[in-house]
């Protein structure tokens, strides 16, 4: 809508402006008309100034007939003699008129009367100018008969201010009451013009130009619809992006709308909270909280993970700082994407967020999925860094990626973490059971930490706990937990002495 309102506008401004100009140049039109009516007038004047014939004589009537038929707009010429009129161009006069005063004075010393009835004819008020003993009367409408193609009023004014004369047609009290300085009624538009001695005024109704205005409408119309459809497919573009889960999740992302959610981590034989793991939560602004599933594998495709992990960095570092300060046995593992393990980005990252926190690296476990083992030999660059910098690094998701023993025994890990799927055939007759144990015994068998997650049954557990497996994590104990419950949690579930089970 915004280019047709601005169309609009513009074709409203364009015809006003239009319109004005068409009515200055009017009323600048109506003042050399007047100019010259005048200015012949005054011709007429000269001319029976310098006559010789005896006054209201044959020839002498004769003179003025001639002149008032061969100049324009002169209706009548009368001669004074003793302040009254004794003759004109229409022949003797029989009943005395009086000069009378004029109204104001030319530049020239021309005297002007605004209203004067003539003798002859219906004895509408006229225009005259006298010089001398001789007077013109000029129809005032003529002064200001302009052709024009549109109806317009227009006015006259004299060097007193008064409304001279006007074209057929006109409302003389409306150009009257404009002429004092009232404002102009609605619907209508009034233009001015100056010259020495005299001024117009011309009025004309806005509706007299609507045919320039559909001209400009039309004009501007197709450039509107144009600008409209480039807007709208922009709109769209931009809603497109920010309506689409990949916009959604950008938007996210710079308002940092991510939260961490904590899942205990236990001590399998003593049942002790030894640790927790940092499950990174997207809650939307109208609260809802979306599944990691939906958005954590566009993130990684997108390569906005990387972001939210140091956002998920950070936040550990301020909901849990304390806690870690209190409980150096306490450790929180924090899962990097196969591309911070490809690259090492997140180790200064780590290293800047933990400055000045009063935590140890040690307390903060990396956990590297099998997917970022595909590289190996940069993986094993990032991993040897990362232990070199204080850290526990942990193999996640154990048997559902890429990795193979043998790049399992080479790689300098610390904990192996049994994937939720090999817990689940815990006492289930499938094919897939008996994997479980052959992976327990390959991490013991390596000098390898391990955590079993999805740890749901008491089945589960006892078997675990017969195999001799550190730490588990699950249902069983508790699901992933916002800051404050994981707090009333740990403290719940702590060792009573520090370090005991730990």
């Amino acid at each position: 809508m915004v280019p047709l309102v601005m169309a609009t506008w513009l074709a409203k401004q364009g015809v006003e402006r239009e319109a004005r100009i068409h009515l200055q140049s009017t009323a600048q039109w109506a003042i050399r008309r007047a100019q010259l009516s005048f200015e012949g007038a005054r011709q007429a004047l000269d001319a029976m100034q310098q006559s010789t014939e005896p006054a209201c004589s044959t020839a002498h009537i004769a003179h003025m007939q001639s002149l008032t038929a061969n100049t324009r707009f002169i209706e009548e010429i009368g001669y004074f003699e003793g302040g009254l009129l004794r003759c004109n161009s229409w022949g003797t006069v029989a009943t005395p008129v009086h000069q009378g005063a004029a109204d104001y004075l030319l530049d020239d010393g021309t005297e002007v009367f605004t209203a004067i009835r003539p003798q002859v004819g219906n004895g509408t008020a006229m225009v005259g100018l006298q010089r001398g003993n001789y007077n013109v009367l000029i129809i005032p409408s003529r002064l200001a008969d302009v052709l024009t193609d549109s109806p317009m009023q227009i006015g006259l004014v004299a060097n007193n201010g008064a409304l001279l004369a006007y074209n057929d047609g006109a409302d003389r009290a409306r150009l009257a009451t404009l002429v004092q300085g009232a404002q102009p009624p609605a619907g209508m538009w009034v233009e001015q013009a100056q010259a020495p001695g005299w001024r117009a005024i011309v009025v004309s109704p806005q509706t007299s130009f609507s045919s320039l205005l559909n001209a400009q409408w039309l004009w501007l119309l197709p450039l509107a619809i144009v600008c409209a459809a480039a807007l709208v497919g922009l709109v769209a573009w931009l809603c497109y992006r920010r309506l689409s889960p990949l916009g959604e999740l950008q938007i996210a992302v710079s308002r940092g709308e991510f939260e961490v959610h904590y899942q205990p981590i236990m001590h399998l034989a003593g049942g002790q909270c030894v640790g927790a793991e940092a499950l990174v939560r997207w809650r939307r602004p109208d609260g809802s909280l979306v599944r990691p599933d939906l958005f954590i594998p566009l993130a990684e495709e997108s390569g906005l993970i990387q972001p939210i992990t140091d956002q998920v960095l950070a936040l550990i570092v301020k909901d849990l700082g304390p806690l870690l300060r209190r409980h150096p046995q306490l450790h929180i593992a924090v899962n990097l994407c196969a591309e911070d393990l490809k690259s090492g980005r997140a180790l200064p990252v780590i290293k800047r967020v933990l400055e000045g926190s009063g935590i140890d690296p040690a307390q903060l476990w990396l956990e590297a999925t099998e997917r970022g083992f595909m590289d190996i030999e940069r993986a094993r660059q990032t991993i040897e860094a990362a232990r070199e910098a204080g850290h526990r690094v942990a193999i996640d998701d154990f048997g559902t990626g890429y990795s193979s023993l043998q790049y399992l025994q080479g790689l300098p890990l610390d904990v192996l973490k049994i994937d939720k799927a090999f817990i689940d055939t815990i006492g289930a007759d499938a094919a897939t059971s008996a994997v479980t144990g052959y992976i327990i015994d390959m991490a013991h068998e390596l000098g390898l930490g391990i955590v079993a997650e999805g740890v749901e049954t008491l089945a589960q557990a006892e078997y675990l706990k017969a195999r001799q497996v550190d730490y588990v994590q699950g249902w069983l104990y508790a699901r992933a937990l916002p800051l404050e419950q994981f707090l009333a949690f740990f403290e719940e579930h702590r060792a009573p002495a520090e370090g005991a089970g730990a």
